[in-house]
């Protein structure tokens, strides 16, 4: 089984993944998954904090898999050594936290799936480069053309789509519901909505707009944040 959310922001939004209060997730085992579409933020800091909450994600009955978003220290996430899992390139964090990188496919109980993780700051005139963000929360070429090269591997077909921010045109949605005007188009949403109009799959899940919906526009299209749903929902 495979439950899918939005951002948890380290332990600021991390409630919604206790088994305690989910009896979904209590019914999950380590052979099962919850993955978080970005904004994991519990490699941020290494201390006690970001330690304890790691060690209380393993204490679950699940395996927890997340995608980057534009909040993580990537100093700290690129500094762990890169794994194959299930096909993909990843960062093993803990026994059963699995970072799942940008521009993958991964073969998950039957399942293909691609990955992209990486947004940009909407407050990011409010942090500072290299303490509360980073030049690296935005792909660079070379995961743009890795992603490319997993895309036409693949021929364009997955099962499931997990990203961090929205094609162009979601997010255009996503701004007049939620009146954000912070959340502007860039290189990564235009490559989204690029590969958007070429790729077939059956769903599209993603986080960073703080909301729970699923677009007007594209019913296969749901951006997540508090609702932990299960994988096809």
């Amino acid at each position: 089984m495979i439950a899918v959310t939005g951002d948890i922001h380290g332990a600021m939004d991390i409630g919604k993944l206790d088994n305690d209060f989910n009896p979904m997730l209590s019914n999950m085992t380590k052979e099962d998954f919850v993955l978080i579409c970005g904004d994991f933020g519990l490699v941020w800091s290494d201390d006690e904090e970001d330690r304890y909450w790691r060690s209380w994600l393993d204490s679950q009955p699940y395996t927890t898999l997340f995608i980057d978003g534009n909040h993580e220290n990537f100093d700290l996430l690129n500094a762990y050594e890169v794994e194959e899992w299930h096909g993909g390139k990843v960062h093993r964090i803990s026994d059963s936290i699995i970072h799942l990188m940008r521009g993958q496919v991964y073969e998950i109980d039957g399942k293909k799936f691609f990955t992209m993780g990486g947004a940009s700051s909407q407050d990011i005139e409010l942090r500072e480069l290299g303490v509360s963000y980073w030049e690296e929360e935005l792909p660079n070429d070379k995961e743009y053309e890795e992603a490319v090269a997993n895309l036409d591997k693949s021929d364009y077909v997955f099962d499931y789509i997990i990203t961090h921010c929205a094609p162009t045109y979601i997010e255009e949605e996503m701004v007049e519901i939620t009146r954000n005007r912070g959340y502007e188009a860039n290189e990564l949403t235009d490559f989204l909505e690029e590969i958007a109009f070429k790729v077939y799959y059956k769903k599209w899940y993603c986080g960073h707009y703080h909301v729970d919906r699923v677009s007007e526009f594209n019913p296969n299209f749901r951006v997540l944040y508090n609702d932990v749903v299960r994988l096809g929902d």
